[in-house]
């Protein structure tokens, strides 16, 4: 039985994520299933981002946190949902920065800066990066990922891969969007919720 230090899985990234790696099964062989997926999930990113802002858009408590200015966007803001159209300068911003998340997952090396940037992901999100105003709800980011995470599934299923080839993407995409949500949800607990260490 391993012993883990829990107190550090709230202070020590790099631990955290090897952590639950481990725990998952998520090592060399995924990531070389998930960088082996790029040629053939690169021609469908723009529609999987664009069903992702649709399903977005279809709801107003998702909606609504696009009307703060976003970190990094500098152009013109919605003054209200009525303004802020699916193809707003913002919207057309956000889904470029979703485009390169996409494009991340399945060509950068699971380095530490690719730590760092899966859990400035979930960070984001929330007042603690970024800018102060945006603030989404846990419920929000759960349901974006599950909706990510289903169509993606979706994708892979219909690539026509070979079906033990489509067994491993699948489920190397499954290790890691598990992996992305804990780097989301770490970010909502409060302070002091950390665990103490079993003496």
């Amino acid at each position: 039985m391993q012993t883990i230090n829990e107190p550090r899985l709230e202070s020590d990234l790099a631990y955290r994520f090897g952590y639950l790696a481990e725990f998952l099964g998520f090592g060399p062989d995924d990531i070389a299933a998930i960088h082996a997926a790029a040629p053939v999930l690169a021609p469908v990113v723009p529609a999987l981002v664009d069903a992702v802002y649709q399903k977005l858009h279809n709801y107003d408590a998702t909606w609504r946190h696009f009307l703060p200015r976003q970190y990094g966007y500098e152009g013109a803001v919605a003054q209200d949902m009525a303004e802020l159209t699916p193809d707003h300068p913002l919207i057309a911003y956000r889904k470029q920065h979703l485009s390169r998340y996409l494009a991340a997952l399945v060509s950068k090396p699971y380095d530490a800066k690719m730590m760092a940037y899966l859990d400035m992901v979930g960070k984001m999100h929330t007042p603690k990066a970024g800018s102060k105003e945006v603030d989404v709800p846990l419920v929000q980011m759960n349901a974006l990922l599950g909706f990510v995470a289903d169509a993606l599934t979706s994708t892979i299923l219909g690539l026509g891969l070979e079906r033990a080839n489509e067994v491993r993407t699948l489920r190397a995409f499954g290790k890691l969007l598990w992996l992305q949500n804990d780097l989301i949800n770490r970010h909502y607990q409060p302070a002091d919720a950390a665990p103490q260490a079993v003496a």
